[in-house]
């Protein structure tokens, strides 16, 4: 499976938020496929209200999510400063805490270090947005992608439809990465989905860069998956994806 411990997420963090800021400058008015309300001048104010609402968290040990929301710029002619204001604050905090550090979180993992890898993710998501909306997005770091496959499968799916009329059989997709290790088993039940990390048999494949994988799972477009075994079991899992709404990153 993909090394996380390899990765530096608060490098992530700082490097794919000054490259959200450069695509940003290009086209502040275009809009954001996924979101076809935002403009990309949305996109960061959103990005940058989740960065100071992560720092807040983890910067005061949060054992649950603040009571208030952080102040967003919506000034466009300020919008940028007080967006790398909040991504300098943000990396500086995460850099210095210890990862284990308890902290409120949406996930299994209540440590700081969940913070750093969503973080990671959450940044270069929207990264990957702006530069779509300017018409040239850059695929995402296989390694990161890949470490973005099962958080996203935990918390914008599994946790999502628990109790939900998912309507499987024990249906089972496996994804597969072709650029780096990693690969994932899906199985569908009547009213929940199970995610299981490691290789194993499918009923159909998805099969593709650990960029284009991530990016299909988030809704957003790019490289095409290949896809082989039963179809229908392919159908169900679409069907199940329709059941939750976009998510944010």
């Amino acid at each position: 499976m993909v090394g996380l411990a390899d990765i530096d997420f608060v490098a992530a963090i700082e490097r794919e938020g000054v490259a959200l800021v450069r695509a940003a400058r290009r086209g502040p008015d275009s809009r954001v496929a996924c979101y076809p309300a935002w403009s990309v001048l949305d996109l960061v104010a959103h990005t940058g209200a989740v960065h100071r609402w992560v720092a807040e968290i983890v910067d005061r040990g949060l054992d649950r999510p603040p009571s208030r929301a952080p102040y967003v710029e919506r000034d466009p002619h300020r919008l940028f400063t007080w967006f790398e204001g909040g991504l300098s604050d943000l990396v500086e905090i995460l850099a210095g805490v210890e990862p284990s550090r308890p902290v409120w979180t949406m996930a299994r993992d209540r440590s700081a270090g969940f913070w750093r890898r969503r973080m990671a993710h959450e940044t270069v998501a929207h990264r990957w947005d702006a530069e779509d909306a300017v018409g040239s997005a850059a695929p995402i770091d296989p390694p990161l992608a890949a470490g973005g496959i099962p958080e996203t499968l935990e918390i914008h799916l599994a946790r999502p439809l628990a109790g939900a009329e998912v309507g499987g059989r024990g249906e089972r997709i496996r994804l597969h990465c072709t650029d780096v290790s990693g690969d994932w088993i899906v199985c569908l039940r009547a009213n929940e989905v199970e995610v299981d990390d490691g290789p194993g048999a499918g009923d159909v494949t998805l099969a593709g860069t650990a960029s284009s994988l991530w990016l299909s799972l988030m809704s957003r477009p790019g490289p095409a998956i290949d896809t082989h075994g039963d179809e229908h079991a392919l159908e169900a899992f679409q069907r199940a994806l329709a059941l939750v709404p976009p998510p944010t990153a």
